[in-house]
């Protein structure tokens, strides 16, 4: 205990080995359907590689995340797990086709030379940091739109829980979610012919299980419970599978268990993916097209890790009165060192998970939150058809509980002051709707920049800033 004192400074940050640990589960049980999704994005859902890119895939994305997220336990001391992101992942598996089909190379063949991507980018990003350059890239960012980005986080948090995070597919089609179906539609019977019988059941089911999580989270937060998150994700799970019992023909949740193979893929990782770059075959789309995709990569990549840094440890009560987080400099160095992992193993852009929120509600302030996750994670190679077994709707009642206290940061703005309340109303409306920190934060530079030369106040903008809106105008408007 002596020892996990002396690591993480348990009293200094008023938290226990105990709340560090529950909390560490409640950010792996909401990050946890990544373990399977990435690879299912990045291949296709395995119609693209086989089950061995699959099982290579699986295996970079358990590691990267894992080592990642260690890294950032012990470099940090901070509660913030990583993992391929999401958004880029599918804009990466998007260009890996069009690089397939441009050099008529296989699938397998075009993954390795779009790999060359992410290892120039965490090459990139760990100098960077190393240097503090990324620090100052946080500290360009003018405090008032500091303080939005994580009520910007929550709406997007909110519109995951209730959208993309639990989506139902049926005979009808599909995916349908709670908000874009079941409460958009006019009437229940338009829902159900939309998605036909069986479907309209299972979102029922999903609904249900979604707010009686929701609420169970906070009847337990109101009795002061330790851990209401990770316990509401439980009580949430048990209506999903007593329901489905109930309610669905053939409902078997348990099923996959019986043919689940529980040993790690190595072989597959280790002659489909690891360290197998080709950049002879990536630079066949063109120097041009190459140098202008590893930016948009650096430059998404880049706003999503310091929005979540900013925002979630704005949530812990971590940043200073400048509106600066300590220990930033380590953190995104542990963020650089998760896309080289990732990039070496085979996988897309790791980044820092605005699920690792969870965590932080549950009252993980230090890296033994962290340290959990990670070896979680790790674990996932033995025990993933374990950890998939917990439900969406279950994971979307914690992801909208966090998006709800997150909201609470607007009390930090200005609201007297238009060149905050104009930048901070798009970031909000900006990243729920584009699924993208980063794109949130650069339209709100842009506004922010304009509205102070608008106002004559054109002194009071950094460099930095300037320099800012005018990479975010090019990336919206001019890169192709």
């Amino acid at each position: 205990m002596s020892q996990m004192e002396k690591l993480f400074k348990l009293k200094e940050n008023g938290t226990t080995v105990r709340t560090e640990i529950v909390a560490g589960l409640s950010t792996f049980m909401t990050m946890a359907y990544i373990v399977a999704l990435n690879p299912n994005l990045l291949t296709g859902f395995g119609a693209n590689g086989g089950q061995t890119l699959w099982n290579a895939v699986f295996m970079a994305t358990v590691l990267s995340a894992g080592i990642g997220t260690l890294v950032m336990a012990f470099a940090a001391n901070k509660p913030f797990a990583m993992a391929p992101g999401m958004g880029l992942n599918s804009f990466f598996a998007l260009v890996v086709g069009n690089i397939a089909a441009m050099t008529g190379m296989e699938y397998t063949g075009a993954y390795n030379a779009a790999l060359c991507i992410i290892l120039v980018e965490g090459i990139l990003f760990l100098v960077l940091s190393f240097l503090r350059v990324r620090e100052k890239i946080v500290e360009a960012i003018p405090l008032g739109v500091r303080m939005g980005i994580a009520p910007g986080i929550g709406l997007m948090l909110m519109n995951i829980g209730f959208g993309s995070n639990a989506g139902v597919r049926t005979e009808d089609g599909g995916p349908f979610y709670m908000l874009g179906t079941f409460f958009t539609n006019l009437t229940s019977s338009i829902t159900r012919d939309t998605m036909g019988k069986e479907g309209y059941a299972t979102m029922v089911l999903y609904v249900v299980t979604t707010l009686v999580g929701l609420f169970a989270i906070v009847a337990m937060n109101h009795k002061g419970i330790k851990g209401s998150v990770l316990y509401g994700m439980l009580v949430a799970a048990v209506v999903y599978w007593v329901g489905g019992f109930i309610f669905l023909d053939g409902f078997a949740p348990f099923a996959s268990l019986k043919d689940a193979s529980f040993v790690p893929p190595f072989a597959d990782m280790m002659n489909t993916t690891f360290m197998k770059f080709d950049f002879a075959d990536f630079f066949q789309i063109g120097w041009g097209t190459a140098v202008m995709l590893i930016i948009t990569f650096c430059m998404i990549d880049m706003f999503d890790t310091i929005g979540t840094l900013v925002g979630t440890a704005s949530r812990a009560g971590m940043l200073d009165k400048d509106g600066k987080m300590p220990q930033m400099k380590q953190a995104l160095v542990a963020d650089a060192v998760g896309t080289l992992v990732g990039s070496i193993t085979g996988t897309s852009t790791v980044t820092t998970f605005v699920e690792s929120a969870s965590g932080v509600e549950a009252g993980g302030r230090t890296g033994l939150t962290s340290l959990t996750t990670g070896v979680l994670f790790l674990l996932c190679m033995f025990i993933a058809p374990i950890a998939a077994l917990i439900p969406a709707p279950a994971t979307s009642a914690a992801l909208i509980y966090v998006g709800v206290l997150m909201i609470g940061g607007l009390k930090n703005i200005d609201w007297n002051d238009i060149s905050q309340v104009v930048p901070v109303a798009l970031m909000l409306i900006f990243m729920p709707v584009t699924g993208s920190i980063g794109h949130g934060i650069g339209i709100a530079l842009i506004a922010y920049t304009a509205i102070k030369l608008c106002c004559g106040k054109a002194k009071e903008v950094t460099v930095l800033t300037y320099v800012l809106a005018i990479l975010f105008l090019l990336k919206f408007f001019l890169v192709v």
